[in-house]
């Protein structure tokens, strides 16, 4: 433990010139993100079939590839890097997701519930309608996942990055924390590929 927290305060100490240039969120992205809430709000107050499910699919399988990808390929991958590679992965991936995953779990979230309830699958005699439960329960689990420790423990890294003396204790605490939500959320997103064509089939 005394080894990688000498690593951690190394890499901290060799990241320091870069701290003030770090981040919290890309304001160069936020125009971005509030044009498409502004169309998802349109898309659901004008029930446009086409509008919700571009949003849906679109927002869900961004959602499904980005979450595959981090849990399955930048988890790993950051378990194996020095902790200096791990700040600098950190610091340029991190601010980025703060905008993403917000903005793909509300599109998806927001325009699947009015397809299913301008559809009828939220209905009891819906006869798929446990698979529909189903996918609610896997999909509050990956946004609690995202939202509830994801995104608190990048801020938190963001934050601690950006001290006068980061440390470097805390830093590997939320590393680890989000090396392992990514992998659960991951695993979440393959139940729900598997549930999605079940209801699909």
């Amino acid at each position: 433990m005394a080894v990688v927290e000498q690593g951690i305060q190394a890499g901290v100490t060799g990241a320091q010139p870069a701290r003030a240039s770090t981040a919290i969120v890309p304001l160069t992205g936020l125009p971005i993100v509030g044009a498409v809430l502004v169309a998802l709000v349109v898309a659901i107050q004008s029930n446009s079939a086409w509008a919700l499910d571009f949003f849906h699919v679109v927002g869900g399988g961004l959602w499904t590839g980005v979450d595959l990808f981090m849990g399955f390929v930048i988890g790993p991958i950051m378990r194996t890097l020095p902790i200096p590679a791990r700040i600098e992965l950190t610091k340029r991936l991190m601010p980025k997701m703060l905008l993403i995953m917000p903005t793909l779990v509300t599109m998806t979230l927001a325009a699947g519930f009015q397809l299913a309830r301008h559809s009828g699958f939220l209905l009891t005699s819906y006869p798929r309608h446990g698979w529909v439960v189903a996918s609610m329960i896997v999909v509050a689990v990956m946004a609690v996942t995202a939202l509830g420790l994801l995104q608190p423990a990048n801020i938190a890294v963001l934050f601690e990055l950006r001290k006068p003396q980061p440390n470097p204790a805390i830093i590997g605490r939320l590393m680890k924390r989000f090396v392992v939500a990514a992998g659960i959320t991951g695993a979440m997103q393959v139940a729900t590929l598997v549930i999605m064509t079940r209801l699909a089939s």
